[in-house]
């Protein structure tokens, strides 16, 4: 059974792959082999969130359908930030990185586990989830919150 999930994406670094823009686009070409992608977003020049002595972000969201299930999506996801560069182990929290996948939202699960909690916990705080998301997905529920994305956008603050 195929089923939709939403993706976020960030980089602030160059890499083999070049600037920040080709690190999200060589990202949503290795997601692709995950299933098809539906939607991409624009990206956005983004101001980093918590560590703040680091270049700016560029920041995208987008729409895949595959089969995998959530938990073994995010493991995909983690794969391809490791292929492109990025370790997680000892960097810095919130800091600089080559890439960053984060699954947003699977179909309408709610999931709290070790390795996953669904929907994202922190995304409806944050403008550079929602402003890309939005843009593809604004009619997509939130299904802990019962709202929409364009919603969660619309009631956050200039300064999230």
């Amino acid at each position: 059974m195929r089923s939709l999930a939403a993706i976020g994406l960030g980089s602030n670094l160059d890499s083999e792959f070049g600037d920040r823009e080709a690190n999200l686009r060589e990202a949503v070409r290795r997601v692709g082999e995950l299933g098809q992608v539906r939607a991409v977003s624009s990206f956005y020049d983004t101001e980093p969130v918590g560590y703040r002595e680091q270049p700016r972000f560029l920041n995208g969201a987008i729409l895949l359908e595959t089969e995998l299930g959530p938990q073994e999506l995010m493991r995909e996801l983690l794969a391809v930030e490791r292929a492109m560069g990025r370790e997680r182990a000892g960097a810095v929290a919130k800091g600089p990185r080559v890439i960053d996948l984060d699954l947003l939202l699977y179909g309408d699960w709610v999931l709290w586990a070790e390795d996953l909690i669904l929907p994202h916990p922190t995304m409806a705080e944050r403008r550079f989830v929602l402003e890309p998301l939005a843009e593809i997905a604004p009619g997509w529920m939130h299904p802990v919150l019962g709202v929409t994305v364009r919603e969660l956008l619309a009631g956050l603050g200039r300064d999230s």
